[in-house]
Protein backbone atom coordinates (compact mmCIF):
# COMPACT_ATOMS: atom_id res chain seq x y z
CA UNK A 1 0.00 0.00 0.00
CA UNK A 2 2.79 2.25 0.84
CA UNK A 3 4.28 1.79 -2.59
CA UNK A 4 1.56 2.78 -4.44
CA UNK A 5 0.75 6.15 -2.47
CA UNK A 6 4.45 6.57 -3.53
CA UNK A 7 4.00 6.07 -7.07
CA UNK A 8 1.07 7.74 -7.44
CA UNK A 9 2.23 11.15 -8.43
CA UNK A 10 3.84 9.94 -11.30
CA UNK A 11 1.29 7.46 -11.93
CA UNK A 12 -1.68 10.24 -12.33
CA UNK A 13 0.27 13.53 -12.88
CA UNK A 14 -0.06 14.99 -9.35
CA UNK A 15 -2.79 15.30 -7.12
CA UNK A 16 -2.52 19.08 -7.89
CA UNK A 17 -1.73 18.89 -11.52
CA UNK A 18 -4.68 16.80 -11.77
CA UNK A 19 -6.98 19.46 -9.69
CA UNK A 20 -5.58 22.27 -11.95
CA UNK A 21 -6.61 20.38 -15.00
CA UNK A 22 -10.26 18.98 -13.58
CA UNK A 23 -11.36 22.83 -12.72
CA UNK A 24 -9.56 24.28 -16.40
CA UNK A 25 -12.40 21.83 -18.00
CA UNK A 26 -14.74 23.12 -15.44
CA UNK A 27 -14.40 26.51 -16.12
CA UNK A 28 -13.96 25.41 -19.79
CA UNK A 29 -17.23 23.84 -20.32
CA UNK A 30 -19.24 26.70 -18.42
CA UNK A 31 -18.51 29.22 -20.27
CA UNK A 32 -19.87 28.34 -23.81
CA UNK A 33 -24.08 29.84 -23.88
CA UNK A 34 -23.75 32.53 -20.88
CA UNK A 35 -25.09 34.75 -23.09
CA UNK A 36 -27.90 32.21 -23.78
CA UNK A 37 -31.47 34.17 -24.08
CA UNK A 38 -30.32 37.48 -23.42
CA UNK A 39 -30.94 40.41 -22.62
CA UNK A 40 -34.42 38.64 -22.09
CA UNK A 41 -34.20 37.69 -17.94
CA UNK A 42 -37.42 34.71 -18.62
CA UNK A 43 -36.17 32.50 -21.31
CA UNK A 44 -33.07 29.97 -19.58
CA UNK A 45 -34.96 29.99 -16.25
CA UNK A 46 -37.46 32.18 -14.98
CA UNK A 47 -36.05 32.76 -11.24
CA UNK A 48 -33.23 34.85 -12.72
CA UNK A 49 -35.53 37.21 -12.99
CA UNK A 50 -36.59 37.19 -9.58
CA UNK A 51 -33.36 37.17 -8.25
CA UNK A 52 -31.24 39.32 -10.02
CA UNK A 53 -32.79 42.89 -10.35
CA UNK A 54 -33.63 42.45 -6.23
CA UNK A 55 -30.03 42.17 -6.21
CA UNK A 56 -29.19 44.78 -8.50
CA UNK A 57 -31.99 46.97 -6.43
CA UNK A 58 -30.13 46.50 -3.89
CA UNK A 59 -27.57 48.59 -5.08
CA UNK A 60 -29.20 51.47 -6.59
CA UNK A 61 -31.12 52.47 -3.75
CA UNK A 62 -33.60 49.68 -2.56
CA UNK A 63 -30.99 48.81 0.58
CA UNK A 64 -30.02 45.47 1.72
CA UNK A 65 -33.84 44.06 2.82
CA UNK A 66 -34.74 41.84 -0.28
CA UNK A 67 -38.72 41.92 1.25
CA UNK A 68 -38.76 38.68 -0.94
CA UNK A 69 -37.90 35.21 1.10
CA UNK A 70 -38.88 32.34 -1.49
CA UNK A 71 -34.93 31.64 -1.05
CA UNK A 72 -32.71 32.94 1.64
CA UNK A 73 -30.44 36.22 0.83
CA UNK A 74 -27.15 34.86 0.67
CA UNK A 75 -26.99 34.68 -3.33
CA UNK A 76 -28.24 38.28 -3.32
CA UNK A 77 -25.80 39.30 -1.44
CA UNK A 78 -23.65 37.69 -4.05
CA UNK A 79 -24.92 39.23 -6.77
CA UNK A 80 -25.39 42.66 -5.73
CA UNK A 81 -21.59 44.09 -5.92
CA UNK A 82 -21.47 43.41 -9.30
CA UNK A 83 -24.79 45.16 -10.07
CA UNK A 84 -23.24 47.95 -8.61
CA UNK A 85 -22.02 49.79 -12.22
CA UNK A 86 -24.81 48.67 -13.74
CA UNK A 87 -27.22 50.94 -15.52
CA UNK A 88 -29.84 48.07 -15.46
CA UNK A 89 -29.76 44.23 -13.74
CA UNK A 90 -27.25 42.48 -16.12
CA UNK A 91 -28.53 38.52 -15.81
CA UNK A 92 -24.67 37.99 -17.43
CA UNK A 93 -22.61 39.40 -14.52
CA UNK A 94 -24.69 37.31 -12.17
CA UNK A 95 -24.32 34.45 -14.50
CA UNK A 96 -20.00 35.13 -14.28
CA UNK A 97 -20.19 34.61 -10.17
CA UNK A 98 -22.33 31.47 -10.66
CA UNK A 99 -19.33 30.29 -12.71
CA UNK A 100 -17.27 30.66 -10.02
CA UNK A 101 -19.21 29.29 -7.36
CA UNK A 102 -19.39 25.88 -9.57
CA UNK A 103 -15.50 25.76 -10.24
CA UNK A 104 -15.86 26.22 -6.12
CA UNK A 105 -18.01 23.27 -5.84
CA UNK A 106 -15.74 21.07 -7.88
CA UNK A 107 -13.04 22.08 -5.75
CA UNK A 108 -14.69 21.69 -2.43
CA UNK A 109 -15.53 17.82 -4.08
CA UNK A 110 -11.65 17.42 -4.63
CA UNK A 111 -11.17 18.29 -1.25
CA UNK A 112 -14.48 16.42 0.12
CA UNK A 113 -13.31 13.07 -2.22
CA UNK A 114 -9.16 13.46 -0.58
CA UNK A 115 -10.43 14.11 2.76
CA UNK A 116 -12.70 10.98 2.79
CA UNK A 117 -10.57 8.50 0.88
CA UNK A 118 -7.49 9.75 -0.54
CA UNK A 119 -6.17 11.82 -3.65
CA UNK A 120 -7.34 9.86 -6.14
CA UNK A 121 -10.53 9.86 -5.07
CA UNK A 122 -10.40 13.51 -4.42
CA UNK A 123 -9.57 13.62 -8.52
CA UNK A 124 -12.64 11.29 -9.29
CA UNK A 125 -14.99 13.00 -6.92
CA UNK A 126 -14.40 16.63 -8.76
CA UNK A 127 -13.81 14.87 -12.29
CA UNK A 128 -17.57 13.65 -11.57
CA UNK A 129 -18.73 17.19 -10.30
CA UNK A 130 -17.18 18.87 -13.35
CA UNK A 131 -18.70 17.22 -16.16
CA UNK A 132 -22.16 16.38 -14.40
CA UNK A 133 -24.61 18.02 -16.68
CA UNK A 134 -27.19 18.94 -14.56
CA UNK A 135 -24.10 20.72 -12.81
CA UNK A 136 -22.93 22.37 -16.01
CA UNK A 137 -26.51 23.32 -17.28
CA UNK A 138 -27.44 25.55 -13.90
CA UNK A 139 -24.02 26.71 -14.28
CA UNK A 140 -25.26 28.94 -16.67
CA UNK A 141 -28.06 30.39 -14.63
CA UNK A 142 -28.32 32.83 -11.95
CA UNK A 143 -30.33 30.97 -9.29
CA UNK A 144 -29.31 29.40 -6.02
CA UNK A 145 -28.92 25.76 -6.54
CA UNK A 146 -25.31 26.24 -7.60
CA UNK A 147 -24.37 27.86 -4.48
CA UNK A 148 -26.41 24.93 -2.34
CA UNK A 149 -23.91 22.98 -4.01
CA UNK A 150 -21.05 24.70 -2.92
CA UNK A 151 -21.93 24.42 0.70
CA UNK A 152 -22.29 21.10 0.89
CA UNK A 153 -19.26 20.03 -0.49
CA UNK A 154 -17.51 22.23 1.68
CA UNK A 155 -19.06 21.65 4.87
CA UNK A 156 -19.46 18.07 4.55
CA UNK A 157 -15.25 18.21 3.61
CA UNK A 158 -15.13 19.84 6.81
CA UNK A 159 -16.89 17.52 9.26
CA UNK A 160 -15.27 14.76 7.54
CA UNK A 161 -11.80 16.53 8.45
CA UNK A 162 -12.91 16.77 12.23
CA UNK A 163 -13.45 20.49 11.73
CA UNK A 164 -16.83 21.05 13.24
CA UNK A 165 -17.08 24.55 14.22
CA UNK A 166 -15.92 25.30 10.46
CA UNK A 167 -17.85 22.52 9.21
CA UNK A 168 -21.37 24.55 11.14
CA UNK A 169 -20.05 28.01 9.48
CA UNK A 170 -20.69 26.50 5.65
CA UNK A 171 -23.94 24.65 7.21
CA UNK A 172 -25.35 27.97 7.76
CA UNK A 173 -24.28 29.27 4.78
CA UNK A 174 -25.29 26.88 2.46
CA UNK A 175 -28.69 27.10 4.29
CA UNK A 176 -28.12 30.91 3.32
CA UNK A 177 -28.03 29.88 0.03
CA UNK A 178 -31.14 27.70 0.06
CA UNK A 179 -33.26 26.16 2.85
CA UNK A 180 -32.51 22.76 2.29
CA UNK A 181 -29.15 23.33 3.26
CA UNK A 182 -30.54 22.82 6.92
CA UNK A 183 -30.52 19.22 6.33
CA UNK A 184 -26.40 19.46 6.62
CA UNK A 185 -26.95 19.35 10.59
CA UNK A 186 -27.97 15.92 10.53
CA UNK A 187 -24.69 14.81 9.64
CA UNK A 188 -23.05 17.44 11.24
CA UNK A 189 -24.39 15.77 14.67
CA UNK A 190 -23.02 12.28 13.04
CA UNK A 191 -19.55 13.93 12.77
CA UNK A 192 -19.31 14.96 16.51
CA UNK A 193 -21.21 11.98 18.12
CA UNK A 194 -20.59 12.25 22.01
CA UNK A 195 -18.84 15.52 21.15
CA UNK A 196 -21.71 17.24 22.63
CA UNK A 197 -20.15 20.93 23.28
CA UNK A 198 -18.93 21.05 20.14
CA UNK A 199 -21.86 19.98 17.94
CA UNK A 200 -23.83 22.78 19.80
CA UNK A 201 -21.28 25.33 19.50
CA UNK A 202 -21.01 24.28 15.84
CA UNK A 203 -24.98 24.22 15.32
CA UNK A 204 -25.04 27.66 17.05
CA UNK A 205 -22.46 28.85 14.82
CA UNK A 206 -24.50 27.40 12.05
CA UNK A 207 -27.30 29.43 13.10
CA UNK A 208 -25.19 32.40 13.50
CA UNK A 209 -23.84 32.34 9.78
CA UNK A 210 -27.65 31.71 8.42
CA UNK A 211 -28.67 35.02 10.20
CA UNK A 212 -25.75 37.02 9.02
CA UNK A 213 -26.42 36.32 5.35
CA UNK A 214 -30.22 36.27 5.39
CA UNK A 215 -31.00 38.46 8.38
CA UNK A 216 -34.18 40.11 7.30
CA UNK A 217 -35.83 36.66 7.53
CA UNK A 218 -36.06 37.47 11.36
CA UNK A 219 -37.08 41.16 10.55
CA UNK A 220 -39.77 39.73 8.79
CA UNK A 221 -40.72 36.20 10.33
CA UNK A 222 -44.38 36.11 9.23
CA UNK A 223 -43.87 37.09 5.42
CA UNK A 224 -40.56 35.27 5.53
CA UNK A 225 -42.32 31.54 6.73
CA UNK A 226 -45.24 32.28 4.11
CA UNK A 227 -43.04 32.35 1.20
CA UNK A 228 -41.33 29.78 2.31
CA UNK A 229 -43.18 26.94 3.23
CA UNK A 230 -45.56 28.20 -0.20
CA UNK A 231 -42.22 27.46 -2.12
CA UNK A 232 -42.08 23.74 -0.52
CA UNK A 233 -46.16 23.15 -0.88
CA UNK A 234 -45.86 24.04 -4.86
CA UNK A 235 -42.62 21.47 -4.85
CA UNK A 236 -44.68 19.03 -2.77
CA UNK A 237 -47.84 19.60 -4.46
CA UNK A 238 -46.50 19.09 -8.22
CA UNK A 239 -45.56 21.10 -11.24
CA UNK A 240 -46.83 21.51 -14.48
CA UNK A 241 -44.75 18.87 -16.76
CA UNK A 242 -45.03 15.94 -13.77
CA UNK A 243 -48.06 14.96 -14.41
CA UNK A 244 -47.18 11.72 -15.31
CA UNK A 245 -43.71 11.47 -14.19
CA UNK A 246 -42.88 8.24 -11.92
CA UNK A 247 -42.80 8.35 -8.35
CA UNK A 248 -40.17 10.39 -6.47
CA UNK A 249 -38.47 7.02 -5.43
CA UNK A 250 -37.84 6.10 -9.58
CA UNK A 251 -37.92 9.80 -10.69
CA UNK A 252 -34.92 11.04 -8.61
CA UNK A 253 -32.64 8.36 -9.49
CA UNK A 254 -33.47 8.87 -13.06
CA UNK A 255 -32.62 12.97 -12.77
CA UNK A 256 -29.62 11.59 -10.71
CA UNK A 257 -28.58 9.49 -14.15
CA UNK A 258 -29.51 11.82 -16.46
CA UNK A 259 -26.92 14.09 -14.93
CA UNK A 260 -24.13 11.30 -14.19
CA UNK A 261 -24.48 8.38 -16.55
CA UNK A 262 -23.16 5.36 -15.67
CA UNK A 263 -20.86 6.74 -12.97
CA UNK A 264 -23.94 6.66 -10.81
CA UNK A 265 -23.41 2.70 -10.67
CA UNK A 266 -20.16 3.20 -9.70
CA UNK A 267 -21.37 5.74 -6.73
CA UNK A 268 -24.42 3.04 -6.22
CA UNK A 269 -21.68 0.33 -5.32
CA UNK A 270 -19.59 3.24 -3.51
CA UNK A 271 -23.07 3.74 -1.35
CA UNK A 272 -23.45 0.16 -0.53
CA UNK A 273 -19.91 -0.42 0.81
CA UNK A 274 -20.35 2.18 2.92
CA UNK A 275 -23.72 1.48 4.38
CA UNK A 276 -21.58 -2.24 4.50
CA UNK A 277 -18.50 -0.85 6.60
CA UNK A 278 -20.05 2.42 8.21
CA UNK A 279 -16.71 3.62 9.50
CA UNK A 280 -16.94 7.49 10.66
CA UNK A 281 -16.11 8.95 7.52
CA UNK A 282 -18.68 6.52 5.34
CA UNK A 283 -21.86 7.59 8.33
CA UNK A 284 -21.29 10.97 7.67
CA UNK A 285 -22.06 11.30 3.61
CA UNK A 286 -24.48 8.52 3.99
CA UNK A 287 -26.00 10.47 6.85
CA UNK A 288 -26.71 13.27 4.68
CA UNK A 289 -27.53 11.27 1.52
CA UNK A 290 -30.31 9.26 2.90
CA UNK A 291 -32.02 12.09 5.21
CA UNK A 292 -31.81 14.46 1.85
CA UNK A 293 -33.01 11.38 -0.47
CA UNK A 294 -35.75 11.25 2.26
CA UNK A 295 -37.02 14.76 2.06
CA UNK A 296 -36.89 14.14 -1.95
CA UNK A 297 -39.46 11.66 -1.33
CA UNK A 298 -42.26 13.86 -0.52
CA UNK A 299 -42.01 16.25 -3.36
CA UNK A 300 -43.99 15.97 -6.73
CA UNK A 301 -42.55 18.06 -8.66
CA UNK A 302 -39.27 16.31 -10.02
CA UNK A 303 -37.15 19.06 -11.03
CA UNK A 304 -33.44 17.68 -12.24
CA UNK A 305 -32.04 21.01 -10.29
CA UNK A 306 -33.66 19.37 -6.98
CA UNK A 307 -30.51 16.21 -6.54
CA UNK A 308 -27.84 18.98 -7.56
CA UNK A 309 -26.77 18.95 -3.66
CA UNK A 310 -26.48 14.62 -3.88
CA UNK A 311 -23.79 14.95 -6.36
CA UNK A 312 -20.48 15.35 -4.44
CA UNK A 313 -20.82 12.68 -1.83
CA UNK A 314 -22.12 10.64 -4.50
CA UNK A 315 -19.09 11.59 -6.82
CA UNK A 316 -17.24 10.75 -3.83
CA UNK A 317 -18.72 7.07 -3.47
CA UNK A 318 -18.05 7.01 -7.03
CA UNK A 319 -14.31 7.58 -6.24
CA UNK A 320 -13.67 5.82 -3.24
CA UNK A 321 -12.49 2.79 -5.52
CA UNK A 322 -8.93 2.95 -6.33
CA UNK A 323 -8.53 0.27 -8.32
CA UNK A 324 -12.32 1.27 -10.88
CA UNK A 325 -10.79 4.60 -10.98
CA UNK A 326 -9.63 4.18 -14.65
CA UNK A 327 -12.71 2.88 -15.67
CA UNK A 328 -14.47 5.37 -13.80
CA UNK A 329 -13.03 8.36 -15.51
CA UNK A 330 -13.71 6.39 -18.84
CA UNK A 331 -17.10 6.45 -17.91
CA UNK A 332 -17.11 10.45 -17.87
CA UNK A 333 -17.31 10.36 -21.12
CA UNK A 334 -21.01 9.85 -21.10
CA UNK A 335 -21.98 13.04 -19.36
CA UNK A 336 -19.07 14.91 -20.98
CA UNK A 337 -20.99 14.41 -24.25
CA UNK A 338 -24.11 15.39 -22.59
CA UNK A 339 -23.20 18.51 -21.49
CA UNK A 340 -20.98 19.46 -24.84
CA UNK A 341 -24.30 18.83 -26.56
CA UNK A 342 -26.20 21.18 -24.32
CA UNK A 343 -23.59 23.81 -24.33
CA UNK A 344 -24.28 23.74 -28.23
CA UNK A 345 -27.65 24.53 -27.74
CA UNK A 346 -26.88 27.17 -25.20
CA UNK A 347 -25.17 28.95 -28.57
CA UNK A 348 -27.81 28.85 -30.56
CA UNK A 349 -30.64 31.57 -30.72
CA UNK A 350 -33.85 30.82 -28.88
CA UNK A 351 -36.90 30.44 -30.39
CA UNK A 352 -38.57 32.77 -28.63
CA UNK A 353 -36.50 35.54 -28.85
CA UNK A 354 -36.81 35.07 -33.05
CA UNK A 355 -40.79 35.43 -31.87
CA UNK A 356 -40.59 38.34 -29.91
CA UNK A 357 -38.37 40.36 -33.05
CA UNK A 358 -41.61 39.20 -35.45
CA UNK A 359 -43.48 40.67 -33.35
CA UNK A 360 -41.88 44.06 -32.55
CA UNK A 361 -41.45 44.20 -36.49
CA UNK A 362 -44.90 43.45 -37.49
CA UNK A 363 -47.73 44.63 -34.68
CA UNK A 364 -48.34 48.05 -34.28
CA UNK A 365 -46.86 49.54 -30.49
CA UNK A 366 -48.76 49.54 -27.89
CA UNK A 367 -50.95 46.75 -29.29
CA UNK A 368 -52.70 44.45 -26.35
CA UNK A 369 -51.07 41.14 -26.08
CA UNK A 370 -52.15 37.89 -23.61
CA UNK A 371 -48.56 36.02 -23.16
CA UNK A 372 -47.65 33.01 -21.23
CA UNK A 373 -45.33 33.47 -19.37
CA UNK A 374 -42.16 31.83 -20.63
CA UNK A 375 -41.75 33.92 -23.47
CA UNK A 376 -39.64 36.94 -23.95
CA UNK A 377 -40.79 40.51 -22.11
CA UNK A 378 -42.21 42.91 -24.52
CA UNK A 379 -41.60 46.10 -23.54
CA UNK A 380 -43.74 48.52 -25.40
CA UNK A 381 -46.79 46.23 -25.90
CA UNK A 382 -49.35 46.21 -23.79
CA UNK A 383 -49.51 42.98 -22.27
CA UNK A 384 -51.61 40.60 -20.23
CA UNK A 385 -49.76 37.50 -18.56
CA UNK A 386 -51.38 34.26 -19.13
CA UNK A 387 -51.20 32.64 -15.19
CA UNK A 388 -49.16 28.70 -15.39
CA UNK A 389 -51.26 26.46 -14.91
CA UNK A 390 -50.61 23.66 -12.00
CA UNK A 391 -51.62 21.20 -9.55
CA UNK A 392 -54.23 22.85 -7.35
CA UNK A 393 -54.03 25.74 -8.89
CA UNK A 394 -56.96 27.59 -9.93
CA UNK A 395 -58.07 27.94 -13.59
CA UNK A 396 -56.94 31.45 -15.28
CA UNK A 397 -60.39 33.01 -16.96
CA UNK A 398 -57.86 34.58 -19.18
CA UNK A 399 -57.79 31.79 -20.82
CA UNK A 400 -61.13 31.65 -22.47
CA UNK A 401 -60.38 33.51 -26.07
CA UNK A 402 -64.36 34.70 -26.27
CA UNK A 403 -63.15 37.04 -22.76
CA UNK A 404 -59.89 37.94 -24.30
CA UNK A 405 -61.98 39.40 -26.89
CA UNK A 406 -64.36 41.05 -24.38
CA UNK A 407 -61.53 42.61 -22.78
CA UNK A 408 -60.00 44.45 -26.19
CA UNK A 409 -56.87 41.71 -26.54
CA UNK A 410 -56.41 40.43 -29.91
CA UNK A 411 -53.16 38.63 -29.97
CA UNK A 412 -52.32 35.72 -28.14
CA UNK A 413 -48.72 34.42 -27.49
CA UNK A 414 -48.51 30.99 -26.82
CA UNK A 415 -45.72 28.39 -26.74
CA UNK A 416 -44.98 24.75 -26.29
CA UNK A 417 -42.54 25.20 -22.98
CA UNK A 418 -46.54 25.51 -21.73
CA UNK A 419 -48.62 24.10 -24.61
CA UNK A 420 -47.42 20.60 -24.85
CA UNK A 421 -47.31 20.48 -21.03
CA UNK A 422 -51.16 21.08 -20.46
CA UNK A 423 -51.66 19.03 -23.62
CA UNK A 424 -49.98 15.80 -22.46
CA UNK A 425 -52.36 15.93 -19.13
CA UNK A 426 -55.52 17.26 -20.95
CA UNK A 427 -57.54 15.42 -18.76
CA UNK A 428 -56.74 17.02 -15.74
CA UNK A 429 -55.94 20.70 -17.49
CA UNK A 430 -59.67 20.29 -19.52
CA UNK A 431 -60.23 24.06 -19.65
CA UNK A 432 -56.76 25.03 -20.08
CA UNK A 433 -56.36 22.33 -23.08
CA UNK A 434 -59.56 23.70 -24.49
CA UNK A 435 -57.75 27.39 -24.72
CA UNK A 436 -55.36 25.88 -27.33
CA UNK A 437 -57.52 23.95 -29.52
CA UNK A 438 -60.03 27.54 -29.24
CA UNK A 439 -56.74 29.26 -31.06
CA UNK A 440 -56.46 27.30 -33.47
CA UNK A 441 -60.36 26.71 -34.72
CA UNK A 442 -61.50 30.51 -34.07
CA UNK A 443 -58.34 32.09 -34.50
CA UNK A 444 -55.79 32.41 -37.21
CA UNK A 445 -52.13 31.84 -36.95
CA UNK A 446 -49.99 34.78 -37.91
CA UNK A 447 -46.43 33.34 -37.07
CA UNK A 448 -45.30 30.42 -36.04
CA UNK A 449 -41.09 29.00 -35.02
CA UNK A 450 -39.47 25.88 -33.48
CA UNK A 451 -35.86 24.75 -32.43
CA UNK A 452 -33.64 23.82 -35.66
CA UNK A 453 -31.84 25.72 -38.41
CA UNK A 454 -29.70 27.19 -35.82
CA UNK A 455 -32.21 27.47 -33.64
CA UNK A 456 -33.20 26.50 -29.45
CA UNK A 457 -35.62 26.09 -27.48
CA UNK A 458 -39.74 25.65 -27.98
CA UNK A 459 -42.15 26.14 -30.16
CA UNK A 460 -43.71 29.76 -30.55
CA UNK A 461 -47.16 31.07 -32.22
CA UNK A 462 -49.15 34.23 -31.89
CA UNK A 463 -52.89 33.67 -33.17
CA UNK A 464 -54.84 36.53 -33.91
CA UNK A 465 -58.26 36.19 -31.95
Amino acid sequence: MASFQRSEPSRWGGPRLALLAVLAAAAAIRIPGLDYGLPYATLLNPDEQSIVPRAWKMVHGGGPDPHWFDYPSLVLYLFAPFQAWQDRPSILAARVVVVLLAVGAVAASWWLGKRAYGSLAGTVAAAVVAVETTHVLYSHMAVTDVALTLGVAASLALMVSGRLEWAGLAAGLATGAKYPGIFLLVPLVVAGWKQWRRVAVAVGIAALAFAATSPYVFVHPGQAAHEAFRVQRLAREGWLGFEHDHISLVAFPARLWSGMGPVLLVAAAGLGVALWRRRRTDLILIAFVLVYFIDLLTLRAHFDRYVLPLVPPLAVFAGRFRALAPVTLLLLVVPLTWSIRKDAELSRIDTRIVAHDWVESHLPAGARIAAESSTALLPGFDVLPLALPGPKRGFDPNREVSRLRKDGVRYVLVTGAIADRVLDARTRYPREARFYDDLRTQGKRLYYVASGHGRSGPWVALYRI
